[in-house]
């Protein structure tokens, strides 16, 4: 009897415990742009799930949404005035930096994470950029292009972050609007959903949608990119050719 036991709470305690599961969902997939684009939003929908056996928590949830569009190369560079001219002095390259980023949440970062989770899953704009593989570590000669590069990119509209930015519509529901500007660049953007309780992460769930052009945008660019020297060479002609008809219309005799 004794054996048996000790072999029921052996198997009690292997069981994995039970917790709440994460469902997320985009409004859209796939978002076309056009000559007329000037930009738009997806919504984000986020459904909590919890076993019979697991307790309601009294705290309550929050959720932390981060999105990351296209990878791009940049160089961040100092200058510095010698005279009437402007000199590059130090740079700094980000050769994996996304062309977007933004980071929803539904209570500031601060109140829902720790200062170590923050860092170790780069929750926010700050442990994003500021994180280890962003770019080259130079024993902190990086950390003023680091936050050059977030000022820079936050005036674009392209890095942004909204504290109050996902809404809980019942104590297992919420939904977030991802704004995407004009500006924003085609590509794949990859959208990560963490579900917190306590300052702990819970859940988390990864999904993406794809910023397109189309129509003749679209093939404007296959054009440029399939037939890089054909579309040099036409660009320059009708440069020309509209020069010399400007020329030739407010010529005065």
């Amino acid at each position: 009897m004794r054996i048996a036991a000790l072999l029921i709470l052996l198997l009690a305690g292997a069981t994995p415990a039970l917790a709440e599961s994460l469902i997320t969902s985009l409004s859209n997939h796939r978002v076309l742009i056009n000559s007329n684009y000037t930009g738009t939003s997806i919504a984000v929908f986020g459904a909590i799930e919890r076993d019979a056996q697991t307790v309601a928590r009294a705290t309550g949830y929050d959720a932390a949404v981060t999105i990351r569009g296209p990878q791009q190369f940049l160089v961040v560079r100092e200058k510095d005035r010698l005279g009437p001219f402007w000199l590059n002095q130090d740079q700094q390259k980000f050769p994996t930096a996304p062309a977007y980023l933004a980071v929803l949440t539904s209570r500031p970062i601060a109140e829902i994470t720790s200062e170590q989770l923050r860092r170790r899953q780069k929750i926010g704009l700050s442990a994003i950029v500021h994180a280890p593989d962003f770019t080259n570590d130079r024993g902190g000669a990086d950390e003023p292009f680091r936050e050059a590069l977030l000022r820079l990119k936050s005036r674009e509209g392209l890095y942004r972050e909204n504290e109050r930015g996902v809404t809980f519509l019942t104590p297992s529901i919420f939904n977030a609007s991802i704004p995407l500007p004009a500006t924003a660049p085609p590509g794949t953007y990859d959208v990560e959903v963490v579900l917190l309780a306590d300052t702990v992460i819970l859940a988390r769930t990864l999904t993406h949608f794809e910023l397109v052009k189309t129509g003749f945008e679209q093939q404007v660019g296959d054009v440029a990119h399939d037939w890089s020297l054909l579309y040099g060479l036409g660009a320059a002609l009708l440069a020309l050719f509209f020069g010399w008809t400007a020329n030739a219309v407010f010529r005065r005799d």
